[in-house]
């Protein structure tokens, strides 16, 4: 079983730290019963609870595959580098640059997963304000994010981490932001993880999520505080309030 070392702050923590980048950088698993995945082994991972404000450098949720075999795994969000000497992780690989970069090149040819998911958080900038967002499936259905993997050692530990790929935002995120995570469909989630797959099939997978399929609200500002793990963030909210609206 592939684990992530958890981490108490999203910033520089101990030997280690996360390079934070604007996109994609908060995520929600509310319901991870509703997660199912053909083929998968992950008995050894502990019990999975509703999350909702997951955060740079914490662990999450992932399917890898390895020689065929696929496994649930915990990683660390904030890919490093198996070659890093400074422990500096990225949370996101852009789509466009994936292949040339270092620091994910070798990762996007041989180690590709999976991250489950039901929405993400993104923020609009308004002047000094930053009106954070979230994005669902209009069904409210879990999804996968395509995502690459490492493992890094340092002082005799193993960290597994990983990376949200990005792409250009659909027509729901562009009023937004200009990036959205990229977002697999279940039927090329395979395509994603089979070690055989070419790199041009790959890049092809790479695409913004149909906008039709999704939709948004305002939500609270009590989102950009990690340590806030609370179902009310994914309430809608009056914009630029960030304040739960009263029912009546």
């Amino acid at each position: 079983m592939l684990v992530g070392l958890p981490l108490s702050s999203s910033k520089c923590t101990g030997f280690i730290c996360v390079n934070h980048q604007i996109m994609c950088g908060r995520f929600t698993l509310k319901s991870p019963g509703r997660i199912k995945f053909d083929r998968v082994h992950g008995s050894n991972l502990p019990p999975l609870f509703p999350r909702y404000n997951i955060a740079p450098s914490q662990n999450v949720l992932a399917v890898v595959q390895n020689d065929g075999e696929r496994e649930a795994a915990s990683l660390q969000w904030g890919l490093i580098p198996s070659w890093s000497k400074d422990g500096k992780g990225f949370i996101n690989a852009r789509s466009e640059t994936i292949e040339d970069k270092p620091s994910f090149s070798e990762s996007f040819q041989r180690r590709r997963c999976l991250i489950p998911a039901d929405g993400f958080y993104e923020w609009q900038r308004l002047g000094k304000i930053a009106q954070p967002y979230y994005f669902q499936m209009q069904d409210e259905s879990p999804f996968a994010f395509a995502g690459i993997w490492d493992e890094w050692q340092a002082d005799g530990k193993a960290i597994a981490s990983c990376a949200i790929i990005t792409t250009a935002a659909n027509e729901l995120l562009a009023r937004i932001h200009d990036r959205m995570p990229v977002i697999l469909p279940s039927e090329l989630q395979d395509k994603w993880l089979d070690d055989e797959s070419e790199p041009g099939i790959l890049r092809n997978l790479l695409a913004p999520f149909p906008a039709s399929e999704m939709l948004s609200h305002a939500v609270s500002y009590d989102v950009n505080h990690p340590k806030i793990d609370e179902e009310y963030l994914t309430r809608p909210v009056e914009p630029n309030i960030g304040v739960t609206p009263r029912l009546f």
